[in-house]
């Protein structure tokens, strides 16, 4: 039976590599539809939790892992597994260097753990963001020197996830897919793969232009979130409150899109993903401009919120040195348990630099995760009028729905609203 045979009657075996915020609904969606997968990571953790019939992430309930182990499913770290496969779908993360370059090691060293173990009519489908070309400098090459004739013998994609981790109306089945194939006959392939479990595929007419949409969909998410943040500044200097202004331009009908600020970006994709593009653009000669001015604003905004503190404090005739902060909410969007390149991250980084004794309180990070660049032995702490009283100032970082915003500002001495949650004006509310 050919590989668009088992896959069209789903008796392919499927194996996705990295099950975390990306790879994990995808391995539900694979199961629900009637497909054998095997999910692999190098996280032991994640793999007991999984047997357990324990989910990790927040938004993914308890439930669901044991409707999928009741499925024809397989948690392991063996990657030998995929021997036994008929589609390998690399989900691992791509992070920047410190350097501000990309990190490839999560890919490569996916391919190092199973090239020795590929086998004829099998299908590789990236979802991991990358830079325009990647695939084909780093996949394909590696595919025909183990003497296999792509779109003949085995299949090569690119299909880039567009997940949004917390979001309720949208999931891995109604959210379009982009992809693009090495050749056609591997695109062909790769749309049978995937229309199997969403409900629009797009095609695109090669992986470079996969890969590229990917980029521009979240670069013009941070050039705009850019722009609002520098707003916000220029809004701050003029005593006007950008929130405001928002709402008032978003009643017109037709050519405005809102954006809002905070206190600065983050996420897997897009304090990272444009730095992809600017990096390969310099081996084209080519200076993104907009991108980098993006980047370096969305970037200072975490520094900004710490000198909108210190002069609040200052006016209270308190030095931020020694002074006591709460930090609400740590996660990098609202109502998610994920910290990828949260700027809370930073936030906690310059009170510590400037010897401010910090908190946290978030609902859904009960204590501080193990991150690359950052080390904070702290737990969650509950919430209450006295506790928020006992602070010189919070920080609202995260706008959690869980947070009781009345009871916060009712208690706090200062309050710094970095998302725009309260149209009030009060004595101890400052917006930043």
């Amino acid at each position: 039976m050919s590989l668009i045979e088992k896959l069209q009657d789903k008796t392919a075996t499927i194996s996705v590599i990295g099950l975390g915020y990306v790879g994990l609904p995808l391995t539900c969606s694979l199961a629900t539809s009637g497909f054998k997968v095997i999910g692999l990571d190098i996280d032991e953790q994640k793999i007991n939790k999984l047997k357990g019939n324990k989910s990790y992430i927040s938004y993914i309930n308890d439930s669901v892992i044991e409707n999928l182990n009741e499925s024809n499913f397989l948690a392991s770290d063996d990657y030998s597994l995929v021997n036994k496969s008929d589609v390998i779908i690399i989900c691992v993360p791509t992070p920047l260097s410190k350097n501000r370059e990309p990190d490839l090691s999560f890919i490569t060293k996916t391919l190092d753990a199973i090239f020795p173990y590929i086998k004829e009519d099998q299908i590789i489908s990236l979802e991991s963001t990358t830079y325009p070309g990647m695939t084909d400098e780093l996949i394909s090459k590696r595919i025909i020197a183990k003497g296999f004739t792509l779109g003949k013998d085995f299949h090569l994609v690119y299909s880039p996830e567009r997940e949004d981790p917390g979001n309720k109306d949208f999931s891995t089945s109604n959210i379009p897919k982009i992809i693009g194939g090495v050749t056609d006959a591997c695109l062909k392939a790769g749309v049978v793969l995937y229309e199997s479990i969403v409900d629009e595929v797009v095609q695109v007419s090669s992986t470079k232009a996969a890969e590229m949409t990917k980029l521009l969909e979240n670069i013009q998410r941070s050039v705009n979130i850019g722009l609002m943040n520098e707003m916000k500044i220029i809004c701050t200097a003029m005593d006007i409150d950008i929130h405001e202004v928002i709402k008032a331009a978003e009643t017109k009908p037709f050519g405005f899109a809102s954006y809002y600020p905070g206190p600065g970006i983050g996420g897997h994709c897009i304090p990272v993903d444009p730095f992809y593009l600017s990096w390969k653009a310099r081996e084209y000669g080519l200076n993104t401009k907009f991108i980098e001015l993006a980047g370096e604003i969305n970037h200072s905004m975490p520094k900004w919120v710490i000198s909108r503190l210190s002069d609040a404090l200052n006016e209270r005739s308190l030095p931020l040195k020694d002074s006591k902060v709460l930090i609400l909410g740590i996660a990098y969007k609202k109502n998610v348990d994920d910290m990828r390149e949260s700027p809370a991250s930073l936030i906690m980084k310059y009170l510590e630099q400037n010897g401010v004794k910090f908190d946290y309180s978030d609902p859904f990070i009960p204590s501080f995760p193990e991150l690359r660049n950052f080390d904070f032995n702290l737990k969650s702490i509950d919430l209450s009028p006295s506790l928020i009283a006992s602070y010189d100032a919070a920080i609202l970082v995260t706008d959690h729905d869980d947070f009781d915003y009345d009871m916060i500002i009712d208690n706090a001495k200062l309050l710094i609203d970095t998302r725009g949650i309260y149209s009030i004006q009060t004595d101890n509310l400052l917006k930043a």
